[in-house]
């Protein structure tokens, strides 16, 4: 774990160098305006690499669960509410910080010495979850290899299975009338006996659907519990090395090859989203799945509850990826007179539509599904990994040539997962090339190959029988509370200490000009709603906090341990941070915390060029600051 925290003690150590004859990597060239970090090569570039890092399997798997539960089509009220109040200003916020002064996540904290920690948390936050999460793509992986078979291996209780393994429920006893006396019987006596169960008393055997145990017993070979290690499964192991082999292949140029890649992974997964909605949509009992996303009549009382707006808010948060430091990375990318303003509205409203969007074509095959089964759609309807590897490979099996339409169902998840792990690897690649930008520029590919390297390692507990519960608890404890505080330092460092009409200054340097009423609605969002918001889900979320579980598994004490210790190593670097940079600076311990308080000499712009009169007089002391201090002790000087 040594390695995670070393990025939270280096920074840019920057040398200026605009002659067109200097050393160039894979990750600049010569329409570069910045040649020490390099430019996307183009807008569309940009843009699709953030519409793929937002848009990923939490918009296929978790929005429209959430959408039919808590009042259907009624539920894009507060989710648009919360879109305006909470996701876009932070969304804004940080694309804007990244473009502005060139800089990863935690060099990006020279705006507020004080709060480099909290970058630091970002960083290391998102190295846990990319080691989970390339766990799920290998997921995909293994049943989109599954799927080039003329029987899908889960469409059938095969050998694998066991005696509760069935397709259709079985009845267990129920009530008849025998001899003229109600009676209460074993289904094998009614039937041997030509008799019928009388309505409203059929008990069933609790049985589980093949998909349900193809996943635990074939896909994961599921071990009891987190006590139960086992061995690796090679197979998956197999799965997640190509999955990181494919990321470190797309990355190896770093944005110059990822900005091309993602022309694929960020689009073509919206024409099987097309297909699969189409075919759905001409499926028998696809409306009734329709019906129960929406909703018939939506429930508008559902407004009413307050775990409502708490879902909408913690989806959009999630969904949008604020927090994590991926924007301010892929942003500081951009030139600098970029329209970021227009960026972010474009990037969170489709993010949002392709949730909805993806809620019709899952839907409308879970309806078919429900249909043929003769089940009420919400018996089929399941969130996560449920739906994924469960419901909807179930549905899919109901579909005439259903391997093809499993092959373009787990391509498509294998798409949406590697665009969001294109920019998290770039977020961590970013925050050690800011190390010193010209002497790593030529050592870019060997950093981004030994960084898969080594975060595959790291991964292969989590393919281990036991995989499946170091998944689910790193998610449960890193990927929430964590990035909440992390989101919320960030708005309050950078609004109520830095400046929120001074950070407005530094986006008119890029964008133009505005009028006051332009950023009235932000300032109200940026002093006081989102703050608010982010307070009330992070309180809410500590205050209904439980034991992680893993379907009807319980998690032993020294797991839960395991999982208190991944967070506060996260967060922990917020106040250690702070510390030895107040420790370092001069004077007594008020003067010493104003001076950590205030911008570094360096803040700005990055190019001398574009600092212009505001960041002028910071160009000598940056320059000398530069040159005098080691660069890996930089960030903390």
């Amino acid at each position: 774990m040594g390695m995670l925290s070393l990025p939270g003690f280096l920074s840019c150590g920057r040398k200026k160098n605009f002659s067109l004859s200097a050393e160039k990597d894979a990750h600049s060239s010569n329409s570069d305006e910045n040649k020490d970090r390099g430019n996307w090569s183009s807008k569309a570039d940009y843009l699709l690499s953030m519409v793929g890092y937002a848009v990923g399997l939490g918009n296929v798997w978790r929005f429209p669960y959430l959408a039919y539960q808590n009042g259907g089509g009624a539920f894009l009220i507060p989710y648009t509410v919360m879109l305006a109040l909470a996701g876009l200003p932070l969304f804004f916020m940080e694309c804007s910080l990244g473009q502005f002064a060139s800089l990863g996540p935690v060099s990006i904290w020279k705006i507020l010495p004080l709060f480099q920690g909290v970058g630091v948390t970002m960083v290391i936050i998102s190295t846990f979850v990319t080691i989970y999460y390339n766990v799920i793509i290998a997921y995909a992986v293994y049943y989109l290899f599954a799927s080039f078979q003329t029987v899908l291996p889960w469409s059938d209780c095969f050998s694998w299975a066991d005696e509760f393994c069935s397709k259709t429920r079985i009845v267990n006893d129920c009530n008849t009338t025998w001899n003229g006396e109600i009676i209460h019987a074993n289904y094998s006596f009614v039937i041997a006996n030509n008799l019928t169960c009388i309505n409203g008393t059929i008990n069933y055997k609790p049985v589980q659907f093949p998909t349900e145990q193809y996943w635990n017993k074939v896909a994961l070979q599921r071990s009891s519990g987190l006590d139960e290690t086992g061995g690796i499964v090679w197979y998956l192991a197999l799965c997640l090395l190509l999955s990181w082999i494919l990321v470190a292949a797309a990355l190896y140029k770093g944005i110059k090859s990822s900005g091309k890649v993602v022309y694929f992974t960020a689009l073509f997964p919206y024409v099987i989203l097309l297909i699969l909605l189409v075919r759905g949509a001409t499926l028998e009992g696809a409306l009734d799945g329709i019906e129960f996303y929406i909703g018939r009549q939506s429930n508008i009382t559902k407004l009413m509850e307050a775990e409502v707006w708490k879902d909408a808010a913690t989806q959009i948060f999630y969904s949008l990826s604020t927090g994590w430091g991926g924007l301010v990375a892929l942003s500081s990318y951009n030139k600098f007179y970029n329209n970021c303003y227009s960026d972010a509205i474009v990037v969170c409203v489709t993010n949002c539509l392709t949730s909805v969007f993806a809620g019709f074509a899952i839907f409308s095959v879970l309806g078919h599904m429900a249909f043929v089964s003769e089940r009420p759609v919400s018996e089929v309807v399941d969130s996560g990994f449920e739906l994924a590897f469960v419901a909807y490979p179930e549905a899919l099996t109901q579909l005439p040539v259903s391997p093809l339409w499993s092959f373009l169902f787990f391509f498509m998840l294998l798409l949406l997962g590697l665009d969001s792990q294109f920019a998290s690897i770039e977020t961590l690649t970013t925050t050690i090339h800011d190390i010193n930008p010209m002497a790593l520029k030529k050592f870019r590919v060997p950093i981004t190959l030994g960084l898969c390297a080594v975060l595959f390692l790291l991964g292969l507990i989590c393919v281990t029988q036991a995989g499946i519960y170091w998944v689910n608890l790193i998610d449960h404890f890193c990927a929430g509370w964590g990035i909440l505080i992390s989101a919320l330092l960030e708005i309050i460092g950078i609004v109520y200490i830095y400046g929120g009409n001074r950070f407005i200054e530094d986006i008119e340097m890029m964008i133009g000009k505005k009028t006051k009423s332009f950023w009235l609605w932000w300032r109200v969002c940026w002093f006081f709603v989102t703050p608010v918001l982010l307070t009330a889900i992070l309180i809410w979320s500590l205050a209904t906090f439980a034991e992680p579980t893993y379907g009807s598994v319980l998690y032993p004490t020294w797991g839960t341990a395991v999982g208190w210790c991944m967070i506060i190593f996260c967060v922990v670097w917020i106040p250690i941070v702070a510390i030895v940079k107040i420790y370092k600076a001069e004077g007594n311990l008020f003067q010493r915390i104003v001076s950590s308080c205030r911008p570094s000499a360096s803040w700005g712009p990055y190019l001398e060029h574009h600092r212009g009169e505001r960041y002028s007089h910071m160009v000598d002391s940056k320059t000398k600051r530069d040159h005098d201090v080691p660069p890996v002790f930089a960030s903390i000087y």
